[in-house]
């Protein structure tokens, strides 16, 4: 970490709790700049198969060991909520069932809610349905949360996380418009079709930067304050986040009668 960093981040992994099983999960970044949900506890090496040994080296996440006799493993090969995405021996399948128990205990709570399918998620670990597509820097990103409630990362003077919304009411606003849903650089054209994205691109560069910071104007004008969670974007994929396209423009909320 750089002396001068206002961050607290850069060297250390985000908790935070899976939304299929309510279990908690470390996020870091990996080397491609993708965000990575691990197990927060480490395992022995020997019991976790070569293709799920992570390590951690400098706060970044490596898909391999690093020759220790611990490692990390990737909270999805554990994860109750969702199929098996790897074959483990039976010490990670009582870690798998420790799990199970913890989500069932959290569904017959009402601590967290009961799953309404068991299809495989397309999108990223941390992103949900109804997230917001944005256009900024000549770029598309995705957000983890729909538009209105994406929220500041800063930290406040009383070292919480500030709860305004990067979506300034007062402040320029940008416009959702149908773009073309064009391929990456490399990647097989898709059908011929328009999606709905949140257009940023005719603000100035200030406040599009405001906005890939993820700040609210507030903490965009005080450059000093730390960030208390990662930003939440991701740089948008037409074919891994298929399910976040949207082809019709949010609706406007209806106006209420006069009388009422």
């Amino acid at each position: 970490m750089a002396p001068t960093s206002p961050s607290r981040l850069l060297r250390a992994g985000q908790s935070g709790l899976c939304r299929r099983c309510g279990n908690r999960i470390d996020f870091y970044q990996r080397t491609d700049h993708r965000p990575i949900a691990l197990h927060p506890a480490e395992m022995v090496t020997t019991r976790v198969p070569d293709s799920c040994r992570w390590h951690l080296s400098g706060g970044i996440a490596y898909p391999h060991g690093d020759g220790s006799a611990w490692c990390r493993i990737p909270h999805a090969v554990l994860c109750p909520g969702r199929a098996p995405v790897a074959r483990i021996g039976i010490h990670l399948e009582a870690v798998r069932r420790e799990l199970a128990l913890r989500t069932r205990r959290l569904l017959d709570t009402g601590g967290l809610a009961a799953p309404t399918s068991d299809a495989p998620a397309v999108a990223a670990e941390a992103s949900g349905p109804g997230c917001a597509v944005v256009q900024m820097l000549l770029s598309r990103y995705l957000a983890d949360s729909p538009l209105e409630d994406i929220r500041c990362v800063a930290q406040t003077r009383h070292r919480h996380r500030c709860t305004h919304p990067v979506l300034a009411p007062a402040g320029p606003a940008g416009a959702w418009v149908l773009l073309a849903t064009g391929p990456r650089c490399g990647q097989l054209a898709l059908p011929d079709a328009s999606m709905a994205v949140y257009d940023l691109s005719h603000l100035p560069y200030s406040e599009q930067a405001r906005w890939r910071a993820q700040r609210c104007p507030g903490h965009a004008a005080a450059p000093g304050a730390a960030d208390l969670a990662q930003p939440g974007w991701q740089v948008f994929d037409p074919l891994l986040h298929a399910a976040h396209i949207r082809t019709r423009l949010p609706q406007p909320p209806a106006s209420r009668p006069k009388n009422e």
